[in-house]
């Protein structure tokens, strides 16, 4: 749909989706989105060549909202820019047939794609002449038509054939302007009507061209543009009154004559190009390009460039030249330096009619040149000789630090340096990285430096760049420099030489004995130092150091079985310390390789065995163990004391070979049991060693095959020291487990008895649980009947009380012990034998205390039994009174005797 003033029409036929008609300036105008031509053309004078502008095509956005992308049809060949520019991608002949190709036009949003068919051929060789305007209109007369002649076509001979009308562009009129008339020779017979079809007639543009009906007066109504219509192809008809055809339609071609009515256009109002400084005459820059909207082939869209004024127009101020018809800039003089100007900018002009100043149209545009950089200026040194220090023994740290100039560009391969030592550090102790950022060389330690052996070094150090120089330039003597390194006294660490140091000695050796001589070496030969020793690690306390002259001496037995001996050698670690400032200290190891003495007696291994109760058919296979080695281990001897006599009467033993033998049953039975058996072990030492090692043989029932059937009576009856120790401790802690659960009862028990000592007063106190319903402040707040804690004499017989109101901590009914009796008033001399005699009750009493009851003792109140104890005088009352009986009462009452017998004493 197309909206055309305010309505909306639809064009089913057209075949471009909007062809709309908008009312502007009083005429109307069709807006047709694509491509305004079917067809562009381009005429060119000679063959194509790469980058050569071909023509511009146009492309009609009537909303302005289309973004489209252009295409060729043949991109090996062409190329289409944004702004419709149509270039040549390479060098080719174009032959006297049309070269043809398409351009497609895409919209990016809806993918939706226009074309138009491009044509080049080569200029035509017709006469300025023939363009000329005749002074008088031509007649053109319509070809006759074939007639029959007994009923065959017979042959016309045709007088001429119909040239192409030329016709200028921008032709100032007047209009209409008669071109030509079209006449048929039966307008004599006929009356004819005249007509002319095609784009520019009744075909859009329509309206340029009209021809009088009736005298065949073709004309033109508005000057002509040949950069829009290069072409006009019409056709000519002729029919009588009723618009039957009397004529075949005849061609009528218009050609659009170009007028130089364009300016020359850069494609780019500003161009950028490089030129490498140094760089000779005839060096190619750049190319910059004009195009015409006039005929290229013609005078009018042929070009000529020139370059108008240069800046600056130091060190020449003709560098640049330009080549007039290709636009290609190439340098004329020598002496392009970067370090002096970085950028030149020429204004270059384009001129048509090649290049005619009178005639010709011109335009103008700015080249910016810019001169890169090359390495034509070596990195100098700021100074000749550069100085830095560095404390001995240190790497990594940055020694001196080397500057240079480089005229160059910053930060480029033609600017950064590289430094090299070329002399002075033949061992590759230095190293020189270079700053990225100030090019500066800093001169770094590597392997640590010894001041001991050097004390300075003297380096020369040479500057390049990452690039090598351009040619014809050589590196100037500042490219060379020294660099003085001084090297700092350090105080170093003591070393021990050798380190480990080992020592051969055999083990036994007794505490005392000196063994070797351990000292270190200080590297500080210029520092007076004192170096101690001190021992550091010492795992079997073996070992001491003299602190001043490192003499090592034994403090223990060494004994080459130790656990802390591995592989026979024994590792102990001093230490050695110097007192500069600061001080320093470092280690050294000693190895004590020691010799085996026979020093260990053989053993039997196993220590266990069993046999059955029959010689066959089992026997014991032993081995010895010993701790030494060859050669004073085995082959051991093996035998069996004589005494006691029962061993040799019970078992033989038989040696296999130097580390085994066997032990067997001399008598045909011996009973199951365990039986230890002593066995004499001798070794191979100079002096040997032998040992009387103790085999536990179980001898046990067995079965046909020789297997124990009886094993776990004999392992019980012969349990180790290990396992009843084992089991005994078991028993303690299950009975110490049961003690605590008895006290832990007892407790509880004693608890509650406690609760029930306060009860109600008509209630026997040891019948009744008591309940507190508040928590007062202690038992002065609490109003107490004291008398329900009767006598012993009143309380109630436990064989009266009924049954079930017995208290269950109460002690259960026995048969009473029958305690002694104490009189109201005893003689001071039966009170031992009372006590006596109640001790005996109470060993006696199976229910006598430790119980967990109340215990009832008697009551000591008033009205007690029990006579006063103020009746017996004692010294306080002043009166003198005989004691000497408390002797005559045993050994328990002799610190009493002591205390009051004797008189004054």
């Amino acid at each position: 749909p197309c909206r055309v003033a305010g309505r909306i029409e639809w064009d089913i036929d057209s075949p471009v989706p909007c062809l709309a008609s908008v009312e502007a300036s009083g005429e109307i105008a069709l807006c047709k989105t694509g491509f305004p031509e079917d067809v562009y053309s381009a005429v060119l004078s000679k063959d194509v060549h790469e980058g050569q502008p071909l023509l511009s095509v146009k492309f009609s956005n009537c909303n302005g909202k289309r973004k489209v992308q252009y295409e060729s049809s043949e991109p090996a060949d062409f190329k289409v820019d944004e702004d419709g520019m149509v270039y040549a991608v390479r060098s080719f002949p174009l032959s006297s047939e049309h070269s043809k190709f398409l351009i497609y036009a895409q919209d990016k949003e809806t993918q939706e794609k226009w074309q138009v068919a491009v044509k080049l051929s080569l200029k035509p060789t017709f006469t300025e002449e023939a363009v000329k305007e005749s002074p008088e209109v031509e007649e053109i007369v319509f070809p006759r038509q074939a007639a029959k002649h007994n009923g065959y076509l017979q042959r016309q001979k045709r007088d001429w054939v119909i040239p192409p009308i030329n016709l200028p562009e921008n032709s100032r009129g007047p209009f209409p302007q008669e071109l030509v008339r079209i006449r048929s020779d039966r307008d004599k017979n006929l009356s004819l009507r005249y007509s002319v079809t095609g784009p520019g007639a009744d075909q859009p543009p329509t309206g340029i061209f009209i021809i009088n009906p009736i005298s065949g007066q073709l004309s033109v109504t508005k000057p002509l543009d040949r950069e829009l219509i290069a072409r006009f192809h019409l056709r000519a008809h002729a029919v009588d009154i009723n618009g039957n055809q009397v004529e075949n339609p005849i061609d009528i071609v218009i050609n659009v004559i170009d007028m130089n009515d364009n300016r020359p256009e850069f494609l780019h109002q500003v161009w950028n190009g490089t030129v490498p400084e140094g760089s000779k005459p005839g060096t190619y820059v750049m190319t910059v390009t004009a195009i015409d909207a006039d005929d290229p082939n013609a005078l009018n869209g042929m070009l000529r460039y020139r370059i108008l004024s240069q800046a600056p127009s130091t060190p020449s101020p003709n560098m640049f030249t330009i080549n007039n018809e290709t636009g290609d800039i190439i340098t004329v003089a020598a002496g392009l330096d970067r370090e002096k100007v970085q950028q030149y900018t020429l204004i270059i002009q384009a001129t048509d009619m090649e290049g005619n100043p009178t005639y010709g149209l011109s335009n103008t545009a700015t080249a910016v040149i810019t001169v890169t950089d090359v390495n034509d200026n070596p990195p100098e040194f700021t100074a000749m000789t550069f100085y830095g220090e560095v404390p001995e023994n240190r790497v990594d740290i940055i020694v001196a630090n080397l500057t240079v100039t480089d005229k160059d560009q910053p930060h480029t391969p033609a600017w950064n340096a590289v430094y090299k030592i070329s002399g002075g550090d033949p061992t590759g102790r230095f190293a020189i990285h270079t700053d990225p950022n100030s090019n500066d060389g800093l001169v770094t330690v590597v392997k640590p430096i010894d001041f001991e052996t050097n004390r300075m070094f003297v380096l020369t150090v040479a500057a390049e760049n990452q690039v090598p120089l351009a040619k014809g330039i050589q590196h100037p003597p500042q490219s060379t420099a020294t660099v003085s390194v001084t090297v700092i006294d350090v105080n170093e660490n003591p070393y021990f030489a050798p380190n480990p140091k080992i020592i051969r000695q055999e083990e036994g050796l007794h505490a005392g004995t000196m063994l070797t001589t351990f000292t270190a070496q200080d590297p500080d030969r210029y520092m007076q130092q004192n170096i101690r020793y001190t021992k550091l690690s010492d795992p079997a306390n073996w070992l001491k150091i003299d602190p001043v002259n490192g003499h090592i001496t034994t403090i223990a037995v060494l004994d080459r079985e130790s656990p802390n001996v591995k592989n026979n050698i024994y590792n102990a670690t001093f230490l050695a310390s110097d007192n500069g400032i600061p001080p320093m200290s470092g280690t050294g190891t000693l190895q004590i390789y020691l010799l085996d003495i026979n020093d260990n007696a053989p053993q039997v291994l196993p220590q266990e065995a069993e046999t059955c109760e029959t010689p066959d058919p089992n026997s014991i296979n032993i081995t010895a163990l010993d701790y030494d080695i060859d050669p004073n281990a085995g082959p051991f001897a093996f035998d069996l004391p004589l005494s006691p006599v029962t061993i040799k009467r019970n078992w033989t033993i038989t040696r296999l070979n130097g580390d085994f033998a066997q032990l067997n049953l001399k008598i045909k039975f011996l009973e199951a049991g365990i039986y230890e058996v002593p066995i004499i072990i001798t070794d191979s030492g100079n002096p040997p060693k032998s040992n009387i090692s103790i085999l536990r043989v179980k001898v046990c029932q067995c079965d046909s095959n020789g297997d124990c059937t009886d094993v776990d009576r004999i392992v019980g009856a012969g349990l180790g020291t290990g396992a009843i120790i084992a089991i005994l401790l078991c028993i303690i802690i299950l009975l110490i487990l049961v003690l605590m659960f008895v006290v832990w009862m007892k407790r509880r028990d004693k608890e509650r008895q406690a609760k029930q000592l306060l009860i109600d007063p008509e209630d026997d106190v040891r019948d009744n649980i008591l309940k507190y319903d508040e928590e007062g402040g202690g038992e002065e707040d609490q109003d107490y009947d004291l008398s329900q804690l009767q006598q012993p004499d009143t309380v109630e017989p436990d064989a009266i009380k009924p049954v079930g109101i017995r208290r269950l901590d109460e002690r259960p009914i026995h048969a009473e012990p029958q305690y002694p009796v104490r009189s109201a008033a005893p003689h001071p001399g039966d009170i031992g034998d009372f006590i006596n005699e109640g001790l005996k009750a109470a060993d006696n009493d199976p229910t006598a205390p430790p119980y967990d009851s109340l215990l009832v003792f008697d009551y000591e109140g008033s009205g007690s039994t029990a006579g006063s104890l103020s009746s017996l005088n004692s010294s306080s009352s002043g009166g003198e009174q005989d004691y000497d009986y408390l002797n005559d009462w045993g050994p328990r009452f002799k610190k009493l005797a002591d205390m009051y017998g004797g008189g004054d004493d």
